[in-house]
């Protein structure tokens, strides 16, 4: 079943963001995973052992079915977050075709931040900003 959701991504705060959301919603997280946690990914070389703490994915389900989702972008693997870039609407379409079309639709005129591709978590992923500047993931896990 399709669904949506709302990706948070910090500068070195999220676990203290989430630990404020989870009181604040009173639930219990989902899923937890450091950047420790998953594979070698291109430049995990440069993490300091700090950055390899930092939460790589949480989830935190929040009400109506939606889930708050997040984690840190730590700025040793090349990404800084900035106001504006730490916000993505999450889409997970029910097939691929229909995550290609939907993709395909928002970045025209945008910038493709991350292409379409298959993930180690298992799921057809990318991310684009909207011609807007609104930002978007796309996660199919439909094969």
């Amino acid at each position: 079943m399709a669904k949506v959701s709302t990706i948070l991504t910090f500068s070195n705060q999220a676990e203290a963001a989430f630990s404020l959301y989870k009181a604040v919603f009173g639930n219990e997280f989902i899923n937890v995973m450091r950047w420790s946690d998953g594979p070698n990914l291109p430049g995990a070389e440069k993490m300091t052992a700090l950055d390899k703490n930092l939460i790589m994915h949480i989830e935190l389900p929040i009400f109506g079915g939606h889930v708050l989702m997040g984690g840190d972008a730590p700025e040793s693997c090349g990404v800084k977050v900035s106001h504006g870039n730490g916000v993505h609407i999450v889409l997970e379409p029910d097939s691929r075709a229909e995550t290609e079309r939907i993709f395909k639709a928002l970045s025209d005129g945008g910038k493709v931040e991350m292409p379409l591709q298959d993930m180690f978590w298992g799921a057809f992923h990318g991310s684009c900003a909207d011609r807007f500047g609104i930002h978007w993931m796309l996660n199919c896990y439909a094969k």
